[in-house]
Order: C-alpha cells, then sequence, then structure tokens
C-alpha cells in the first residue's frame, strides 16, 4: 500500500499571501495535516489576488489563494482578540510546526512569540518566513518578494544590458524561500526524532535568492539572453504573433549544422569568436530564418540534431504540456467555486508513496471540524466566540 510521505504530521499554517503558504502547500500535499488560520477581519491578501473564477472579486475564487494552498483546512481565528490568541494557543499544542510569515514582532506582540510556544509545548518547531531574516540590521523592515529581488542583486542582473535595472515582473523570493522553508521544516522534524528538541527556523527570502544567481553576482552588466560561452544563445521569434524559440549553440560543430538548416553562409561566424564579435547581425540573421517557422517543429527538428532548441512556452502552452501531463504534474481537484480544474502538484515523484492534491479551503470553511472535533471545543462555545468576533 502506498502512504503519503508526510502523513502524521501537523502544521498550524499563519502564514499569508506567497512565501509561507507555498511551503505548507508543499507539506499539504505530501500528506501533512496543515491547518490554515485567517481572519475575516484581515482578509489574506492572497484571497484577494487575481485572477478570480467567474470573474467576480470573490475571496474563495482566487486562483492565485487557491495554487498556494491546495490540501489544507482552514479555519478563522482573529489574532487581534485575545480570545481568538487563546484558541491559537490550542492549535499550537495540537502542532508539530508553526508556520507565520507576518511583520517583523507581530507574533511577540500578539503573545504567540516563539517562547510562549515554547512554553505551549516545548518540542514546537517555529518557521519564520520573512524578506531579510527576524535577525539583523535589516530585520524589522517590512516588505515583499519584490524587495528581495532589489536586495539580492536579481533586480540589477535583469534586463537589457543597456537599460535600468528590471524589477521582475513575478516575486521570486516568494517561490524560492518557500523551498528552503520546507527542506528546513523536515530537517527539523528529523532533528526532533533523534533529540527530542524543537527550534525556531528564520528563513529571509534574500539569502535563497542569493543562493539561486551567485555565480552571476560578479558580473559588471546584465548579460540580457546572451552568454559568455556560447553563440547564438537567447529567444528568436518563431511563426505566429508572439511566438519564439529558445536556442544555444554550445560549439562550432553544432553552428555548422544549425547554419547549414538555416542556409546561413559566411566565415565570419565559423567561429565562437568570430560569432561573438557579430553577434548583432547573427542573431538578426538567424531570427529572419527562425520566425519563419513553427516553433515546436523547428526545435524537433533542431534537437534531433543535437542542437539545444525548445519552444518558449506561454502559460496556455504549460498546462497543455504532454510531458507535464504525462508525469502527472496537474491534479484534478473539484472546488465549489473554481469548479472542476487543475491544479499542479510538488515537483518530486516517489517510487513508493503518494502525492495528493485537494482543494484548498474555502474562508472557514473547517471551523466546525477543528474547533469543536478536534479541539473539544463545544458547539455553544464556538457559536459565542463567533458572535463576538473571536473566531472571525
Amino acid at each position: 500500500m502506498t502512504t503519503l510521505p508526510l502523513a502524521g504530521v501537523k502544521i498550524a499554517d499563519f502564514s499569508w499571501v506567497g512565501a509561507g503558504p507555498r511551503a505548507t502547500k508543499d507539506m499539504a500535499d505530501l500528506g501533512a495535516d496543515v491547518i490554515k488560520i485567517e481572519s475575516r477581519k484581515r482578509l489574506d491578501l492572497g484571497r484577494l489576488s487575481p485572477p478570480f473564477a467567474g470573474g467576480t472579486r470573490d475571496p474563495d475564487a482566487s486562483t492565485f489563494f487557491a495554487i498556494t494552498n491546495t490540501s489544507k483546512r482552514g479555519v478563522t481565528i482573529n489574532l487581534t482578540d485575545p480570545r481568538g490568541v487563546e484558541v491559537a494557543k490550542k492549535l499550537v499544542a495540537w502542532a508539530d510546526i508553526v508556520v507565520e510569515n507576518f511583520s517583523f514582532g507581530y507574533m511577540d506582540r500578539i503573545g504567540l512569540g516563539y517562547d510562549v510556544l515554547k512554553a505551549i509545548k516545548p518540542d514546537i518547531i517555529f518557521v519564520s518566513v520573512s524578506v531579510a531574516g527576524r535577525k539583523g540590521p535589516l530585520g524589522p523592515m517590512r516588505g515583499y518578494g519584490n524587495s528581495a529581488a532589489a536586495l539580492s542583486g536579481l533586480a540589477h542582473l535583469s534586463g537589457w544590458p543597456d537599460r535600468d535595472p528590471h524589477m521582475p515582473p513575478f516575486a521570486y523570493g516568494d517561490v524560492v524561500a518557500p523551498m528552503f522553508a520546507t527542506v528546513a521544516m523536515l530537517a527539523a522534524l528529523d532533528y526532533r526524532r533523534v533529540t527530542g528538541e524543537g527550534q525556531h527556523i528564520d528563513i529571509s527570502q534574500v539569502e535563497p535568492l542569493v543562493h539561486v544567481i551567485a555565480d552571476q553576482l560578479h558580473a559588471q552588466e546584465k548579460p540580457g539572453n546572451r552568454s559568455p560561452h556560447y553563440v547564438p544563445h537567447g529567444a528568436f521569434p518563431a511563426r505566429g504573433v508572439d511566438q519564439w524559440i529558445a536556442i544555444a549553440v554550445r560549439d562550432d560543430a553544432e553552428w555548422a549544422k544549425l547554419a547549414d538548416v538555416a542556409g546561413i553562409a559566411g566565415t565570419r561566424f565559423t567561429t565562437v569568436a568570430g560569432r561573438k564579435r557579430h553577434e548583432d547581425d547573427l542573431e538578426a540573421t538567424l531570427a529572419t530564418f527562425t520566425r519563419r517557422h513553427d516553433k515546436r517543429t523547428l526545435a524537433d527538428k533542431l534537437a534531433a540534431l543535437g542542437i539545444p532548441a525548445e519552444p518558449v512556452n506561454d502559460g496556455r502552452d504549460v498546462w497543455r504540456d504532454p510531458e507535464l501531463t504525462e508525469r502527472g504534474h496537474f491534479r484534478e481537484i473539484t472546488h465549489d467555486k473554481l469548479g472542476t480544474c487543475d491544479m499542479p502538484a510538488p515537483p518530486l515523484r516517489f517510487s513508493d508513496s503518494a502525492i495528493r492534491v485537494g482543494p484548498p479551503p474555502n474562508l472557514g470553511q473547517h471551523n466546525h471540524d477543528i474547533f469543536v472535533d478536534l479541539l473539544g471545543l463545544s458547539e455553544a462555545e464556538v457559536d459565542a466566540l463567533t458572535q463576538a468576533g473571536a473566531l472571525a
């Protein structure tokens, strides 16, 4: 019988938007019981982020929120209300791991700092994700993934050499940092299994981004799509509107094959040095050839010759990619607001364990299940706390 690899792991997820929820999504899809704590008093910004299924700004219909919160259960607790905090402490007592990515000092101010959590459960694993880490001169800074892009050097290295620094259109720190958070949680669980001790894990977004781009930080100018070693190296126009093909030529032998296919003659492109010296002309000449061809057909033809080439997929292409489909990367879920749709699964496979991808929770969907059935509050208590705004 195949099992979920993290079955039995319990996580109280106080995090919101992207950097925290993305890490706990992986844990949930791998079998952990992740309970997401939210509040109607201050909605998770992820729930307010488009696109929305049906076109209506419904906090239960955000596909951004859905993708980062699959397979979780959800409750509403007003953490500005001391009575709500007391209920949250019951979840801490239940959990193996607590995750948060609020602004600096928030968990301490509401009475859920690490010292308090340790007093409730001495072996608790407490994970904090922030832009620049909880300790250090930038610890108090508030920001998002784009702040990390600026601080890490990613913005400086993005874009074209003759233009200003480019802020990436996607908050990469919100995706890269959670991968480190997931690894850290698994390591902390193993450490606790061996020693019986929990710990506070402090994860910044800046440092993981530095790891990702470290080999480029010496660069004095932005490389754009070009490579210092391979030429041509870039994305070239293909037939159709905004269609592209990525091509990389690693040596002169590969260039000879590409030149033959493309009908490009002349000795100035024969060597790497020559191609580098005339790179502008080379790219323009190659683009004249590629824009006459379908990106997939040409990529297959070049790849068959041993030339690295792939079509540049847009979002629709990715969702239909046969390789990803065959690997089961997208899993079908059914949700009352999103309908039946596909969600990305964790990007790994186990030979003897399963992966599940379930629907994200609606706001407060599991309040009764968690507060009454799991934590043991009476229905009268839950009703009273709800009416008072503590569980809202």
